[in-house]
């Protein structure tokens, strides 16, 4: 039995035209976090804007330490979608995270990498910075639970 792919037209705008609103209004809290996603190199690069609803702690001022993870988490979660021919959102099974440098009032970027793929999980690492790349403030790993097409 195929499984329809409700992600396919989102899917497809994103790699034909480098257009990914679809893709992230398919994952709510992505949208709700207002996480914007572009290519970078051929990769996809999720960018969070900052908002002063995202500090959480006014006195640094910082951004919460939830939001970047989330935000983070929802880049891997958007990457995955934006990689494979899924008909179902990866679901986050295990999630770790290195908090390395305060996340100041300003956006937030992370790139991702799929380590190893079977046909049932995924492993990403995610990179999350602010000002420059080679000063990550924070790193992550997780795990997906994947549901293909076939």
């Amino acid at each position: 039995m195929t499984v329809m792919d409700p992600f396919a037209e989102a899917r497809s705008l994103a790699r034909e035209n480098g257009d990914f609103s679809q893709l992230v209004a398919a994952v709510p809290y992505a949208k709700y976090l207002g996480v914007q996603l572009s290519l970078h190199e051929g990769r996809p690069r999720a960018t969070l804007p900052f908002r002063e609803q995202l500090v959480g702690n006014p006195r640094l001022p910082a951004i919460h330490g939830g939001i970047t993870a989330a935000f983070m988490e929802n880049a891997a979660m958007l990457h995955l979608l934006y990689q494979l021919d899924t008909a179902r959102v990866p679901k986050s099974v295990d999630f770790s995270i290195d908090y390395l440098l305060p996340a100041r009032t300003e956006e937030l970027y992370a790139d991702c990498e799929i380590g190893r793929m079977g046909s049932r999980v995924a492993q990403a690492t995610i990179r999350c910075w602010q000002k420059s790349q080679e000063r990550p403030i924070a790193m992550a790993r997780a795990h997906f639970l994947l549901m293909t097409t076939e």
